[in-house]
This record gives C-alpha cells, structure tokens and sequence, in this order.
C-alpha cells in the first residue's frame, strides 16, 4: 500500500488568532500546517523545507506580504493564495499577474477558502518534474524558478506564462485547447475570455522564440488551441 503525505500549507498571518483557528481547521481537512507571524519568521519556516502552497497575509510587520511573495517566488514557483483586507479590483489584478494563484479577501468563509485550496492544489498536480525541460538547442524551460534560457540569455517569466507552460509541457507535443489553456491560467478571473489566451501566447512566443513571427515551439493550432513541440534530432 502507497502511504500518501499529507500536503503542506505554511499559514503566514500577523493575526495570532487567525493562525490558530486556520491552522486548527487546516489540520482537520488533512493538512500539514505551519505557521509564522511575519515575514522573517516565514522566511526561515523555509529554510527547513518548500511546502506544497502557501496562504499569505500582505499587511504584515517586518516585511509585508508582496515583498515577500517576490522573494519566494524569486526562490521557486510555490503557489501562493492571498488572504488580504483590502480588497479592491487593482490590487487583486496586480497580485494575481505578479504572484499569486488566487486572492481571497478577509473575512473569508473556510467551506470557499478550503475550496480554492483544493483547486489551486489540484490545478498543480499535474506539474512535470522539478528539472530541466530542453525544448531545443536554443530553448531550456526551467519552469519551478519560472525562467527560460533562450540562446544563452536567462528570460523571467511571469506565473501566468509559467502556468501556461507546465500545461502545455505536461501534454508536449500535443494540441492543449484554448479552453483549457484558460481554465489553468485564470481560473477564477471573472470574464476571462479566449484573448487572454492568445495576447499571453504572443508574449510568450516574443519571450521565447527566436523569430516571434515565424514560431518552431509555441505553436497555434487554429480553432483549437496551442501545442508546446520539440526540435526533432538533426541527423548527422
């Protein structure tokens, strides 16, 4: 029998009670849970190991809740749910583009918080392996620092591109639809529509291609949707 490990949340809140309470109902569903006070503290929460995803609160003391969302994120693509007071349509935007997977806005309802846990946990289970993915000889996709080195130089992708391409990657080769390219992307962005997919996948193929106009990996199946696709071994 396969023992499964239970997932591991790190709860990061100044709100002493909050982090009881969350982390008792946390432990409930499952979870293995860890807390921290502030961003210092967090920071050497992980020092003893990633967990699986993290709730962050941003008005925090010591180092408030973005600067240290960039900072993990800098480390790795640890998926990142906010847990935040303020709530107005500009800061979720911003935060959701930056750094997080989801905004959740204070006081929450646990039944919703506990949902978007699931889906954001499951939407990243089908993650290919933490290595190294050679596309080509002038392509390499390091896509848990949310990077890729195109003709030597290192080039910064934002979560959304790299969520796009842990899909595609995890199908290369095969055609992945608009529809779901979008469900992975933005899953809870009210109005998303397919022109989000197509304006992320021409900056993608300006981030990533040699010629963006003329693309040999990113590759537009009309009327479906997108496939990520090898360079084929030259024959000597």
């Amino acid at each position: 029998m396969i023992e499964h490990k239970p997932q591991r949340i790190l709860l990061v809140d100044d709100d002493v009670n909050l982090l009881v309470v969350l982390a008792e109902q946390l432990r409930d569903d499952g979870y293995e849970v860890s807390t921290a006070r502030d961003g210092q503290e967090a920071l050497r929460r992980l020092e003893a190991g990633w967990p699986d995803l993290i709730l962050l609160d941003l008005m925090m003391p010591k180092v408030d809740g973005l600067a240290l969302a960039r900072e993990m994120k800098a480390a790795a693509d640890l998926p990142i749910i906010v847990l935040s007071a303020i709530d107005t349509a500009d800061s979720k935007a911003r935060l959701l583009n930056e750094v997080a997977e989801d905004y959740v806005s204070k006081p929450y309802h646990y039944p919703e918080l506990r949902a978007r846990i699931e889906r954001v946990l499951r939407r990243l289970s089908d993650r290919i392996p933490r290595q190294s993915l050679v596309i080509g000889p002038n392509l390499t996709l390091d896509l848990h620092r949310r990077a890729a080195t195109v003709s030597g130089t290192e080039v910064h992708l934002t979560p959304t591109e790299s969520r796009l391409l842990h899909t595609l990657a995890a199908s290369l080769g095969e055609t992945v639809t608009t529809d779901t390219l979008l469900a992975r992307g933005w899953a809870d962005t009210e109005e998303a529509n397919s022109s989000y997919v197509w304006v992320s996948m021409r900056r993608l193929r300006q981030k990533i291609e040699a010629d963006p106009d003329r693309p040999v990996h990113l590759l537009n199946v009309r009327g479906v949707g997108y496939r990520l696709v090898p360079s084929r071994p030259e024959n000597g």
